[in-house]
């Protein structure tokens, strides 16, 4: 668990700390992303968190996550396996600068070419002067300004050659991630290994997803 000691939360603001974007700072750098985010890795691996907070005597997160069964160590040669490169060049869409590095240094290390978005106000404006030399977008669902959804659609609507994976902290049935279960659509769920994310792609380009 995790607490503090501070003002606490208000009873009215406590069941909507987990909402994407919802925040009571008023700073342009608070997105509100990071309790959302912490609640979708917490249900991918199907535990739960709980809240405990009175004003004026602060608050406490606490994490329950089940007990995993232990595994055997895997080597080095066999976390690379069935995760094949390409030449292709892809959009990766990623609001998280940290995630967007470690995801481009992934796709580079294969052999792709990589153009960073850190939003999807800035990836259509790639994609309309540069879709003819995209094949595929990976797309984070959560984003300020414009979410993967919305992009996803122009994608259809105005460049349908150009191929997309979803990525997100949050499982497929989750209320920010449904329309992909419903619709059939790929997802690659957070935190995700490199073999991951390659044998994802590999086979959206060619057609298996």
């Amino acid at each position: 668990d995790v607490g503090d000691t501070g003002r606490g939360i208000p009873p009215d603001v406590l069941p909507q700390v987990f909402e994407p974007f919802f925040s009571t700072k008023e700073t342009q750098n608070c997105v509100g992303l990071g309790l959302a985010v912490v609640y979708g890795i917490v249900q991918q691996h199907k535990g739960t968190i709980h809240v405990y907070s009175e004003p004026g005597r602060g608050t406490t997160f606490k994490v329950y996550l089940p007990v995993s069964q232990a595994r055997e160590a895997v080597s080095p040669r066999s976390v690379h396996e069935g995760a094949a490169g390409g030449r292709e060049t892809l959009l990766v869409v990623e609001d998280d600068e940290m995630v967007q590095r470690m995801v481009l240094r992934m796709l580079e290390s294969a052999d792709y070419n990589v153009i960073p978005a850190s939003d999807g106000v800035e990836a259509l404006g790639i994609l309309e002067s540069r879709a003819g030399e995209i094949h595929l977008a990976v797309l984070d669902v959560v984003m300020p300004r414009l979410g993967g959804r919305e992009v996803y659609d122009r994608i259809q609507e105005l460049w349908p050659h150009v191929k997309t994976v979803f990525s997100s902290g949050y499982t497929a049935s989750a209320v920010h991630t449904g329309f992909i279960l419903e619709e059939g659509l790929i997802l690659i769920q957070k935190p995700y290994r490199r073999n991951e994310i390659l044998r994802v792609i590999r086979k959206a380009l060619d057609g298996q997803a």
